[in-house]
């Protein structure tokens, strides 16, 4: 459907202001994912240990990083996005999926999640960005949607999201409508970009630097031969709790503790005990308070699972956040959502579709897979992510990769030399 004149004015007047260094198609990082280093946390992944090797699954970001220095509330440093992930891509988009939601922490949002739950069916993307920018999202969703003629199948958006307002001016409501019709417009199969890219751009994880991280499981033909698929915006956590396979990583390394470049203090309070950067070296205990984040979690999978049968996938996520040290913290906003990609739709204009069900004495192995592959997802975030500075100054550190190897060894978790094999450059992307 050709889009009117009075949609297309907006977009091109607000094309013309979008932040430097928008990104349109993102890169996937050459850096060494959690398998590379050797950690597995069992199972055995997909292609691209991704969800987007669940078939039809597709998913896109834009990034936007623009301004350093102290800045002025309002006007930046932005460090933000916005990710698009669609069940069944741009193609089958207005087509429903069963799906349901699960909130171990309802300290955050997820829009459209009552008629998610009442109908057990979604249609159209799930959307991740910053707190402040969700509204945003939600409208342009339904303008991508009128120019299609699919505002009705698309009525009822499914925005969530994570704060980052450490390192993002959040107060700037950077996300505009032309950043999430990129995001959907650019989604793609295959690899899928992590660390700080979309809306995980500014996102911090365990006290170092967080954002987006996806992990697959490809079950065995005796147990099905199905896959799960995650991806999470990783937001969430003390360092003191992160574990990984057991192993207390956030004991293992306890300095490269949040702190603030230059000489002028953040004027934000809750940057009150933040050192300066030159001075914060050493320094093992937190310097701004643990546990306040979030993180949205997406599961795909092409089992036939009917929607209840997803609600119970998607409680089984909150096994895989506490393995590497989640509380579902009073202030975390930890919110689920998962779907199955069996088709729903009758043939031709039939009032009655057939669907498949798989036993529930058969779910355990997706169980198994789901928790494997949320605690993937969350290290290959953090593995992915560079040190950033943000918003006033602010420095967030990334996991050091050496350092967390020489953790795993210590506890008897890695006996064998890492395998640091570059990953394939996304399509549309370029590697760094």
């Amino acid at each position: 459907m050709r889009a009117p004149w009075r949609y297309l004015l907006p977009c091109v007047l607000l094309c013309l202001t979008l932040p430097p260094r928008t990104g349109l198609a993102q890169a996937v990082s050459a850096k060494p994912r959690a398998r590379n280093l050797g950690i597995t946390f069992g199972g055995q992944p997909g292609p691209n240990n991704a969800i987007t090797d669940v078939a039809g699954v597709e998913v896109g970001h834009v990034t936007l990083i623009s301004g350093d220095g102290q800045g002025e509330p309002g006007k930046g440093p932005v460090r933000t996005g916005v990710t698009a992930v669609l069940p069944r891509g741009r193609d089958g988009v207005s087509e429903e999926v069963f799906a349901a939601v699960f909130a171990l922490n309802g300290n955050g949002e997820m829009t459209g999640t009552h008629w998610l739950n009442e109908s057990g069916q979604l249609a159209g993307p799930l959307m991740i960005t910053n707190t402040n920018d969700v509204g945003a999202v939600r409208d342009a969703v339904i303008a991508w949607a009128m120019k299609r003629g699919l505002a009705w199948e698309l009525g009822l958006p499914v925005v969530a999201e994570t704060w980052d307002g450490t390192l993002n001016d959040i107060q700037g409501f950077h996300v505009k409508a032309p950043h999430a019709w990129q995001a959907l417009d650019t989604a793609r199969g295959g690899p899928v970009a992590e660390g700080s890219v979309g809306g995980g751009t500014g996102m911090v994880c365990h006290g170092f630097k967080g954002g987006i991280g996806t992990a697959s499981r490809k079950l065995p033909d005796a147990e099905g031969g199905y896959t799960v698929g995650v991806l999470v915006q990783c937001n969430y956590g003390a360092r003191r709790l992160l574990s990984v396979e057991g192993v207390p990583v956030g004991e293992e390394v306890t300095d490269l503790r949040t702190c603030y470049e230059g000489t002028q203090k953040p004027a934000n309070e809750m940057f009150g005990k933040v050192l300066p950067c030159s001075a914060s070296g050493g320094v093992t205990k937190p310097t701004m308070k643990e546990g306040s984040g979030s993180i949205i979690v997406a599961v795909a999978t092409d089992a036939p699972l009917l929607p209840h049968q997803l609600a119970r996938l998607a409680r089984r996520v909150p096994l895989g956040i506490a393995k590497m040290g989640g509380l579902g913290e009073n202030a975390s906003g930890d919110i689920f959502l998962a779907f199955s990609t069996q088709h729903l739709k009758a043939p031709g204009d039939a009032p009655i579709a057939s669907v498949s069900v798989l036993d529930n004495e058969r779910m355990n192995p997706l169980f198994e897979a789901t928790v494997q592959a949320t605690q993937e997802s969350i290290l290959n975030a953090m593995l992915a992510a560079d040190t950033m500075t943000g918003a006033e100054g602010i420095r967030v550190f990334a996991l050091p990769h050496d350092r967390l190897v020489k953790a795993m060894r210590k506890y008897g978790r890695l006996t064998s030399a890492p395998a640091q094999a570059p990953r394939k450059a996304a399509p549309g992307g370029r590697k760094p």
